[in-house]
C-alpha cells in the first residue's frame, strides 16, 4: 500500500472521527468484558470457565485475520469497519441474554471477531492516509480512542454491575454495551474515499506470509504487540476476579481499570517527545521491563490505594507497545502487504488472548487468582530482551523479497 496522496489526505478530520469511532466500539467491549466475567460467576463460572471465556473471544479472529487483511491489501478498509462495529453490538447484546455459559463463550467470539474487523480496517486505513513520517504520531492518536474506550467502559460496567442480582445488572451492562457500540457507526460516514488508491500489487502477487514473517522488525514487532495485550487483556478479565477475592466492590474495580486507560492515554499524548528522547527500541524496552515488575506487584496483596498507584504506571508502560509496534509492522512489511503483515501482528494478539487467558485460569485454579499477573510478568520481561534486540530503522521490503537498503525514517529521527 503506497502512501496516500495530498489529494485523499486533506486533512485530519478522517483521524478524528477514527478515534471517535475507535472510542465508541473500545468503549463497549471494555464495558462488556468485565461485565461477561461478572455474568458468568453469577451463572456459577469459576476462574477456569472464566479464562475459557476470556479465550473464546480471540478465537475466531485466530483464524480470520490474515484472510481480512489480504482482502483489505487490495481494497477498501470502511467495510470492514462498518461489518466490526455491527458483530461487536451484536455480541455484546446477545451475550446480556444468553442463559448459558457455552452461549455466552460463542457471543463472546462474535464480539472478538467484530473487534478483529473493526481494528483491521482502521490500522490499515491510518497506514494507508500516513506518511512514513507521520506514522508513529498517527497510530499513538489512534490508539487514543481505544484508551478513551477502556477509561469509560469499566467505570460504566461498575456503575451498573452490583447488588442481589449480579447475573441481571451484568445483562443490563452488556446491552447497554451493545448500544454504545453501535454509535460508531455515525462517525464512519464517508470516512473512506470510493476512489482511494489501493496497492499496487494485485491479489495475485500476494507476499507469503512466511516472507513476511522472516522480515526482520515484523516478528518483534509482533510479540511485543503480544505480550503487552495480553497483559491488557489479563487486567480486564482477572481484575473482577482479584477483586472478588478481596472484597473490592466492582464499582472501585471499573475506577481502577479506568485509571489505568487514563495513564495509557496520557503515554499516547506524550509519546512524540519521549521517541525523541529515546528512540522506539529503547523505548519499548524501558517500558516493557517497567510494566514487567508492575504486572507481578498487581499479585501482592496490597491496599486498593496502592493498587491503584501501580495500575497507574503500569497503565502509561502499557501505552507504548501497542502504537510503536504497528508502526515497527507497517515500515519493516513488504510494498503491497502492510494490511497482511497488521493482520499477523492481530493474528499473534489473538494467539495471546486465546492462550494466556487459557494458561491464565489453569494458572489460578492451581496457585491462586493472583498467579497470572506474575506469568504475565515473565512475558513481559521476555519482550522486553526482544525489544532491545529489535532494528532501530528497518529497511523496506519490495514485494519480491529485496529490501532496498535504504532505512525508513521515523518520527524519532526527523
Amino acid at each position: 500500500m503506497p502512501d496516500a496522496s495530498p489529494r485523499e489526505r486533506p486533512g485530519r478530520g478522517w483521524l478524528l472521527r477514527l478515534v471517535i469511532a475507535f472510542g465508541f466500539a473500545q468503549g463497549a467491549v471494555s464495558m462488556a468484558r468485565p461485565a461477561v466475567s461478572y455474568r458468568a460467576l453469577a451463572l456459577g463460572a469459576d476462574e477456569r470457565a472464566i479464562g475459557v471465556i476470556a479465550g473464546v473471544y480471540a478465537l475466531l479472529p485466530l483464524f480470520a485475520a490474515v484472510p481480512l487483511g489480504r482482502r483489505t491489501d487490495h481494497g477498501r478498509c470502511a467495510p470492514l469497519l462498518s461489518l466490526g462495529v455491527v458483530l461487536i453490538s451484536g455480541g455484546c447484546a446477545l451475550s446480556g441474554v444468553a442463559g448459558t455459559l457455552w452461549s455466552m463463550a460463542v457471543w463472546s467470539g462474535v464480539m472478538g471477531l467484530g473487534h478483529l474487523c473493526f481494528v483491521i480496517g482502521a490500522q490499515s486505513l491510518v497506514a494507508r492516509r500516513s506518511a512514513a513520517h507521520e506514522q508513529d504520531r498517527n497510530f499513538g492518536h489512534f490508539t487514543i480512542g481505544a484508551s478513551l474506550g477502556q477509561l469509560v467502559g469499566p467505570v460504566a460496567a461498575g456503575a451498573l454491575i452490583g447488588g442481589p442480582d449480579m447475573a441481571g445488572t451484568s445483562a443490563l451492562a452488556l446491552l447497554v454495551a451493545g448500544v454504545l457500540a453501535a454509535v460508531a457507526l455515525t462517525s464512519l460516514w464517508r470516512i473512506e474515499h470510493r476512489t482511494a488508491v489501493k496497492s499496487h500489487g494485485t491479489e495475485g502477487d500476494r507476499v507469503p506470509v512466511g516472507r513476511i514473517l522472516r522480515t526482520r522488525g515484523v516478528p518483534a514487532g509482533i510479540f511485543v504487540s503480544l505480550a503487552v495485550l495480553s497483559a491488557t487483556d489479563i487486567l480486564t478479565a482477572y481484575l473482577p476476579v482479584v477483586g472478588e477475592h478481596r472484597g473490592i466492590a466492582p464499582s472501585v474495580v471499573g475506577l481502577l481499570l479506568s485509571l489505568r486507560a487514563a495513564a495509557t492515554i496520557a503515554c499516547r499524548l506524550v509519546l512524540t517527545p519521549l521517541l525523541r528522547v529515546l528512540g522506539r527500541a529503547l523505548l519499548l524496552t524501558v517500558t516493557c521491563l517497567l510494566a514487567a515488575v508492575l504486572c507481578a506487584g498487581v499479585a501482592l496483596p496490597l491496599p486498593v490505594w496502592a493498587l491503584a498507584v501501580v495500575l497507574v504506571v503500569l497503565g502509561f508502560c502499557l501505552g507504548v507497545g501497542q502504537p510503536l509496534s504497528m508502526t515497527t509492522v507497517v515500515q519493516a512489511a513488504p510494498d503491497g502487504a502492510r494490511s497482511t503483515a497488521l493482520a499477523l501482528r492481530l493474528t499473534g494478539n489473538r494467539l495471546g488472548q486465546v492462550a494466556a487467558p487459557a494458561a491464565a485460569g489453569l494458572v489460578a485454579g492451581v496457585a491462586g487468582v493472583a498467579a497470572p499477573f506474575v506469568m504475565l510478568g515473565a512475558l513481559l520481561l521476555l519482550s522486553s530482551g526482544i525489544a532491545l534486540r529489535s532494528p532501530a530503522k528497518p529497511g523496506r521490503v519490495r514485494a519480491g523479497g529485496a529490501r532496498t537498503g535504504v532505512p525508513l525514517r521515523r518520527k524519532s529521527d526527523i
